[in-house]
């Protein structure tokens, strides 16, 4: 009789509880007798639910999950994003007056021959608008506060790219629930112990009540302690503070005054001294934090932008402090044990990287995983690609701060040479002189794609000179026109679409029918 390969994933939330959900969806635990996965969870460790982001790419894993789009809104609080707007990353603001530019989801409109940020660089800087508002409709529709879809439309599909605004408590109950259907056995009990076998594999794990533990497989979910991978398995970790110079951040939830408060659609990212503060606006209410460097400034300062960021007045808010190291351990898969979410690293929570490393990281599990002979044959290959894919994030991070004006120590240290990696920093030299491109990039190592780039770089002025090649750009009256449909189609889509807020109490109304029913 065939033994059954077990895999154990040890933590919940997030991260534990998507990584078994995927992994019993994609190797189909109804239909192979085979395998087995259990989570184990313990009791004692909460979630608190102050509201987090995500990328497109999780509209694809829950679709893949077989979960219901409206049933995850009203489940997880959720809202719809389409990019992030960034204010004050520029330049500080001055007598009140403030900048922003946004990056959205939606990749620049395509014309076959045309290259559009060419010829958005080529036009005069003075007149020209924003990069996003002249390569896509996005920016006018999230400006308006629409949505990205009409209620008729099919789950996880729409006119507009969009990702969600949930929050992570209510997420972690959803996972879970589906996670059970698909076959997952789950076991609430406290971690006591890892046993290590002769070769330095885990051989069992200990728990209070059901005693040793064994797997072929264990999966490390339990978040910042690294249980497995860190106490046991001792994985170094890299800490990569020489470029990311954030490491705490201050999160609270704050209710709305009024239950018809208009929704922003994008996250707001929001400059400060020495970081900056993320606004995420959930259905019913708003999730607020400040990043912060503590070489900077110290956790009383940190509050009180957060409170003044807030308006709170005299109203006692009551932040959760997380600490935390910029950095991601090179070795995530050893022997049989693998890092998945905090375990395995952490970069800052700037561009919601946190949930599309953990999708990247079990969608590698799941097409490499081996049924059987060696359990660590794909570990070379999946640590080359998650570290090169941490590298590439940080780089893509690291481009938000390196450009900016601002003369405060924490962005004047962010400029430094010192500090920006060395791939970025040739980038930027070739990207003086043209836009980036698809080829600067190699898919399967990115997270995100030129045109990600492109949002950021020509949001934070940065200046491609295409001046003395202009006449290679000849169709300048073909760009213009096709700058004019955009134009035209973005005003088309504000009127079109309902107003995000709308959307929102429809889809969540949607189930108050279902209940009376």
């Amino acid at each position: 009789m065939e033994r059954k390969r077990r895999i154990l994933v040890v933590g919940g939330g997030t991260a534990g509880w998507l990584t078994a959900a995927y992994l019993a969806r994609f190797l189909d635990l109804s239909g192979r007798g085979h395998l087995e996965i259990t989570l184990l969870e313990s009791p004692d460790i909460g979630i608190v639910g102050v509201g987090e982001g995500t990328f497109p790419t999780i509209r694809e894993t829950l679709k893949f999950l077989g979960i219901d789009e409206g049933q995850f809104i009203r489940g997880t609080s959720a809202t719809f994003k389409q990019g992030i707007r960034f204010t004050d990353w520029v330049h500080t603001p001055e007598n009140g007056a403030h900048s922003h530019f946004l990056h959205p989801f939606e990749a620049p409109f395509y014309a076959e021959g045309a290259n559009l940020a060419a010829y958005w660089l080529l036009q005069d800087e003075k007149t020209r608008p924003p990069f996003a508002q002249a390569v896509t409709i996005q920016n006018r529709v999230a400006d308006a506060r629409r949505a990205p879809k009409r209620a008729h439309e099919g789950d996880f599909g729409g006119p507009l790219n969009y990702a969600y605004h949930f929050d992570a408590a209510r997420l972690a109950r959803v996972l879970a629930a589906r996670g059970r259907e698909l076959g997952v056995r789950h076991i609430e009990d406290r971690l006591n112990g890892v046993a290590l076998d002769s070769d330095g594999a885990i051989d069992h794990v200990l728990t209070d009540g059901h005693g040793e533990m064994k797997a072929d497989l264990y999966i490390d979910c339990t978040g910042f302690r690294a249980e497995l991978i860190g106490s046991a398995m001792q994985a170094p970790f890299k800490s990569v503070r020489s470029s990311l110079f954030t490491n705490r951040a201050l999160a609270c939830k704050i209710p709305y005054d009024r239950p018809d408060t208009p929704l922003e659609s994008f996250t707001i990212a929001t400059a400060h001294e020495a970081g900056w503060t993320w606004d995420i606006g959930l259905a019913g209410a708003r999730g607020i934090g400040c990043v912060y460097s503590s070489d900077h400034i110290d956790d009383d300062r940190a509050a009180e932008i957060l409170h003044d960021y807030i308006g709170a007045g005299d109203v006692e808010i009551a932040p959760r402090r997380i600490p935390f190291e910029p950095g991601y351990r090179e070795r995530q898969w050893v022997k049989n044990c693998i890092a998945v979410g905090l375990s395995a690293g952490f970069l800052e929570p700037l561009e919601s990287t946190g949930v599309v490393l953990i999708e990247a990281a079990i969608g590698m599990i799941a097409e490499l995983f081996p049924h059987n002979g060696p359990i660590d044959a794909p570990a070379r290959r999946f640590n080359e690609l998650m570290t090169a894919r941490y590298e590439n994030i940080v780089s893509f991070l690291k481009l938000h701060y390196c450009l900016s004006q601002r003369r405060e120590p924490f962005w004047r240290n962010n400029t430094q040479a010192g500090s920006i990696p060395d791939r970025l920093a040739g980038l930027l030299d070739q990207w003086r002189y043209r836009p980036p491109g698809r080829f600067d990039f190699v898919l399967d190592l990115e997270s995100f794609a030129f045109f990600n780039y492109q949002y950021i770089l020509y949001g934070m002025e940065f200046k491609t000179d295409l001046g003395p090649a202009r006449g290679d750009f000849p169709h300048v009256a073909a760009a213009e026109r096709i700058f004019a449909r955009i134009r035209n189609f973005g005003e088309r889509a504000m009127h079109d679409l309902p107003s995000h807020r709308e959307l929102i109490a429809r889809i969540n109304a949607d189930d108050e029918q279902l209940l009376a029913v």
